[in-house]
């Protein structure tokens, strides 16, 4: 089974990109971490293609090369937060039918060009004062990416809900001091959602 990350910064988190199987210090270093204990016997191939800096518009510029090429068995998609902060100095913000639209092509391109099941995992914000106004950008494309994931997932991880609620007695920036690019502690707990998400689908494909 060929299991295959993208997204951003996030995703990439430090990879060596020389090395498919390198999978950085971020949450995919983590989640295969947790996948391997809980399936220990299983033959799965970890692929990390995130890349920092992306946008929507960079994966789909990638589309042929870091997706369909490789014809992953499960593909986990988290994009969505650099087509806010990209754009959030002078609000220029992408529009939201435009968001959908690059985000569409890549979920169909998966559908109708591979056999990969999808996972989506929405961005998220951790709240820190300097980017709370992203929020008026991110919430609806955040709206959009649980859509999309209606449509077109076999699974949706709804990151930023789940992290509102770990923050509960819990100090937010332990996730996330910059309030967008995981610690340890929010790589880990992320991890940790990836697989309690989708160990059913896992064990489906293995």
């Amino acid at each position: 089974m060929r299991l295959l990350f993208q997204g951003d910064s996030i995703t990439d988190a430090g990879r060596n990109r020389d090395d498919l199987h390198d999978l950085g210090h971020g949450y995919p270093l983590y989640a295969a971490k947790f996948i391997k204990e809980a399936f220990p016997d299983a033959d799965i191939e970890f692929i990390d293609k995130g890349i920092s800096g992306d946008q929507t518009n960079d994966l789909v510029a990638r589309l042929e090369e870091d997706f369909v090429n490789l014809q992953p068995d499960m593909v986990s998609i988290m994009i969505g937060i650099n087509d806010t902060w990209h754009h959030a100095s002078d609000k220029s913000w992408i529009p939201n039918e435009v968001f959908e639209e690059r985000y569409r092509t890549v979920l169909n391109a998966l559908k109708e060009r591979t056999n990969a099941k999808i996972v989506i995992i929405e961005p998220f914000l951790i709240p820190i004062e300097d980017k709370l106004f992203f929020r008026e950008d991110l919430d609806p494309k955040i709206q959009i990416v649980r859509k999309l994931a209606r449509e077109y997932a076999d699974v949706f991880i709804p990151t930023d809900g789940l992290l509102a609620s770990a923050f509960i007695g819990n100090d937010p920036l332990a996730f996330a001091a910059d309030g967008v690019h995981p610690t340890a502690y929010g790589a880990e707990f992320i991890g940790k959602l990836y697989l309690d998400y989708t160990k059913e689908l896992i064990a489906s494909l293995i």
